[in-house]
């Protein structure tokens, strides 16, 4: 089933989609910049993986949730794949609206690697948001005849992944220039725009995308 997936002509617009969001600043990378900012690199890493650990959960629940849903019908494959296009969307509707982006206050006393891991990771898991983002997004690229929830599982893991390689890249880049990226906020609207094109665009790709049939 991963060879199906991976060599799928699916797999590598998942690969781009999966890096654009991931590099897109959202609430998780102000989240880990601000831990690295106010208590340094160790401090940003640690939160990577309850991030990480956390996004995998609802991977994980998302995916369980749509194998049993895309197990009825035909029919219910398509209402998913039209419902996640209108969520993604709005995604990127409402990060076009937003003023500001999504800020968390992060205290600057120092706390032990153990707590920082485990406060990214109930952020990440609490966060209802991101199981309906892996529900919008993963079937969108599944693979006809294979199992859904073995696809699900498998590029909910690659997309966790990836954004643990990116957000790794804002951790270090924001300890390197930790004096200079405190205050600094005249790269937030070119972000909101970012982020909106990104989940518009990949919205719209899965609205009018053609239908994947078994052979």
């Amino acid at each position: 089933m991963i060879a199906a997936i991976v060599t799928s002509p699916t797999f590598a617009a998942f690969l781009l989609a999966s890096l654009i969001l991931a590099v897109t600043p959202g609430p998780a990378v102000v989240y880990i910049v601000t831990r690295t900012l106010s208590q340094g690199r160790a401090a940003g890493l640690a939160s990577i993986g309850g991030i990480a650990l956390g996004n995998l959960g609802n991977a994980a629940l998302a995916s369980f949730g749509l194998a049993a849903l895309l197990a009825a019908s035909a029919t219910a494959f398509a209402v998913v794949k039209l419902a996640g296009a209108a969520y993604l969307i709005f995604l990127g509707v409402r990060a076009l609206r937003a003023p500001h982006a999504t800020e968390l206050a992060v205290p600057a006393v120092g706390l032990a690697p153990v707590r920082l891991f485990r406060d990214g990771f109930v952020v990440a898991l609490l966060n209802p948001k991101t199981a309906l983002f892996f529900a919008a997004l993963l079937p969108q690229f599944f693979v006809a005849g294979a199992p859904p929830l073995g696809q699900s599982l498998v590029l909910g893991s690659v997309f966790v992944m990836i954004a643990m390689c990116t957000d790794t890249t804002y951790v270090l880049t924001a300890a390197v220039l930790a004096p200079s990226l405190g205050h600094r906020t005249a790269l937030r609207p070119f972000s909101r725009y970012l982020s909106a094109a990104s989940f518009i665009g990949l919205g719209l790709y899965a609205a009018f995308a053609s239908p994947r049939t078994s052979k």
